[in-house]
């Protein structure tokens, strides 16, 4: 036993850490015979490994390179192709001063957050969002203002209250936290009109947005809308996407394009850091995409995803009880139901006694009120017969509650 007193050491934010409520969960889904579909993970029966072998080469070629320390903003010509690839979405070709490569796009909310926030500054989220980034965000004494969902995404119509609640308080907003398409957890898309209106919101109110996007490519149905970035004149959005969903997570490359002066700061926060993200890894990645192998594999993901969820909606449809609702997202990783008069928290543990996993809703909400009667569901890892037998086992665990 350790003779230090730790409780004596800590710092404010060290004492009041609390492990993320997905991995909490993860043990559970370790268990013989389940089907999970609680984490958020890519089906890796669909990973490249054999592109990802022949890209290797780089190693090879260009070995004291990319084994060597790398530049903080990330390898250069792995931004060069990212600002060619993204140019579309972006709405024009970005400039490497105005990208950085990051280790995973949540490393982004962190040094955002180091470089913008003092304790007690007022984040505006959607409300359920993202744990990891509400978990980012509490180990830097955000204090959050939630703004509700509805089909259409964030309903920003909310947002110039929430703006005015923080001014009367004599707190400053610091940006608007938004997942745009696909959203984690609720599944839903922002809108081409709420895009427009959050941006005239802050561009009237001198607020940052942080565009969130790590599906917008994973789009099933229906036509890709415009990022906010590619509305904004302003340097008010900061972007950020990654090759978790769209390749493979192990890589932990993602990227962020915004304004010169803030990607500047981030890269010096950065600097502190981890010096670079794992030029390796960079390296890989960037010989994959030059070899012209992300432009193939592409249509093969979607295809394969999309054929889960339309398995998942169905399994749903045919299994769950008529009241529970949902609704069928057009891409990304996700359903979010909502299951009238039953709480959620109780029915995980009913569920594992079934041998299937999901994600409770509270676990998404970060003022802490509301979800108890939503659960966030998964449709990537499971193969379409489980997404039909995990359907019915949830089935039976809402019967063995009811009772």
């Amino acid at each position: 036993m350790s003779r230090i007193d730790w409780k004596e050491l800590y710092s404010t934010v060290g004492a009041g850490l609390k492990p993320s409520p997905i991995r909490e969960l993860m043990k559970y889904t370790r268990q013989p015979g389940m089907i999970s579909f609680a984490g958020g993970n890519p089906d890796p029966a669909i990973f490249p490994v054999a592109e990802f072998g022949r890209a290797s080469t780089i190693l090879t070629e260009r070995g004291r390179e990319v084994l060597q320390y790398g530049a903080t903003d990330g390898f250069a010509p792995l931004k060069e192709y990212i600002a060619q690839w993204m140019a579309p979405r972006m709405g024009r070709v970005t400039a490497p001063e105005e990208m950085l490569i990051s280790t995973g796009s949540q490393q982004v909310m962190d040094l955002l957050c180091s470089a913008l926030v003092d304790a007690g500054d007022y984040v505006i989220v959607e409300e359920p969002t993202y744990p990891g980034s509400i978990h980012t965000m509490r180990n830097h004494s955000v204090s959050f203002l939630t703004c509700p969902c509805d089909e259409e995404g964030m309903v920003v119509d909310a947002i110039p209250g929430l703006i005015e609640r923080a001014r009367k308080e004599g707190k400053k907003v610091k940006f608007i936290y938004t997942i745009v398409n696909f959203h984690n957890p609720a599944g839903v898309t922002l809108s081409v009109e709420r895009r427009r209106k959050l941006l005239e919101i802050a561009s009237k109110e001198g607020i940052l947005i942080f565009e969130d996007d790590p599906y917008g490519h994973l789009r099933y149905d229906g036509d890709h809308l415009p990022t906010i970035f590619s509305m904004d004149n302003e340097g008010l959005v900061l972007f950020a996407c990654s090759f978790s969903k769209i390749l493979a997570p192990g890589t932990r490359v993602a990227w962020s394009v915004g304004d010169r002066e803030l990607i500047r700061s981030l890269v010096m926060v950065k600097q502190g850091v981890d010096l670079c993200t794992s030029v390796v890894a960079q390296g890989l990645v960037y010989e994959y995409c030059r070899q012209g192998n992300l432009e193939g594999f592409l249509p093969k993901i979607v295809a394969h995803y999309g054929r889960k969820r339309d398995a998942m909606a169905a399994a749903f449809e045919k299994h769950l009880p008529a009241d529970v609702r949902f609704v069928k997202p057009e891409g990304g990783f996700f359903f979010w139901l909502t299951l009238p008069g039953v709480d959620t928290k109780e029915l995980f543990f009913k569920a594992i006694e079934r041998n299937v996993a999901f994600v409770t809703g509270t676990s998404f909400f970060p003022s802490g009120k509301g979800g108890e009667e939503n659960l966030r569901s998964c449709f990537t890892f499971a193969s379409t017969e489980e997404i039909d037998e995990g359907a019915r086992r949830l089935a039976q665990a809402i019967a063995d509650l009811k009772g």
